[in-house]
């Protein structure tokens, strides 16, 4: 299996590092290929401006997001790392679904409605938060999570997902429970 890992953190002392590690670690285990998407490492743009939305309607998609494309379509299973900020995902991986996950390539519409590009493709994502588990669970935050990320990117574009893994209490937690963490994260591959 050729595994994709779109990473979203700008910290290598993060607990989002150590869960990309161990990620790594345990795809490598499997004897599987993978290949790494560092956001803040490449210095991504997130922009998706007037100049390049009107081109991407006409087919024409820049260099940078081309690259980006060609590794999704080379890879079976994409993992999205990132922490929770403010409710959402950090705005370069926002920008990166934005710019690379666009029509024409990842879905289009059709007479019937919306239909995605990327059928055959599986999806893990994996999020960090502050708050604690039972907090999320309790305003109805993981249900939101499912339905505009699971829903409303993945499954949009056609993609089955495999897990959607949220580590909650994440700043506050002991060692042991990051291990914990880290174990769950490892029994995804």
């Amino acid at each position: 299996m050729k595994h994709l890992i779109i990473y979203a953190h700008p910290y290598n002392g993060s607990f989002n590092h150590a869960i990309k590690e161990k990620v790594i670690e345990a795809i490598k285990a499997k004897g599987d290929s993978y290949e790494l998407r560092d956001l803040y490492e490449m210095n991504f743009n997130p922009v998706l401006g007037a100049e390049e939305l009107a081109n991407v309607a006409k087919g024409i998609v820049s260099a940078d997001v081309k690259k980006e494309q060609d590794y999704i379509s080379d890879c079976d299973i994409i993992t999205v790392i990132f922490p929770i900020w403010w409710s959402n995902s950090p705005a370069i991986l926002k920008g990166y679904i934005d710019r690379v996950f666009s029509h024409g390539f990842a879905y289009q519409y059709t007479q019937k409605g919306p239909e995605g590009l990327l059928a055959g493709k599986k999806s893990v994502v994996i999020s960090t938060h502050g708050a604690m588990e039972d907090q999320y669970q309790a305003i109805g935050m993981y249900e939101s999570f499912q339905k505009t990320i699971d829903m409303g990117i993945f499954q949009f574009c056609g993609m089955e997902i495999l897990a959607h893994k949220y580590l909650g209490g994440a700043v506050a937690s002991t060692p042991e429970i990051r291990e914990s963490f880290l174990n769950e994260v490892a029994e995804l591959y």
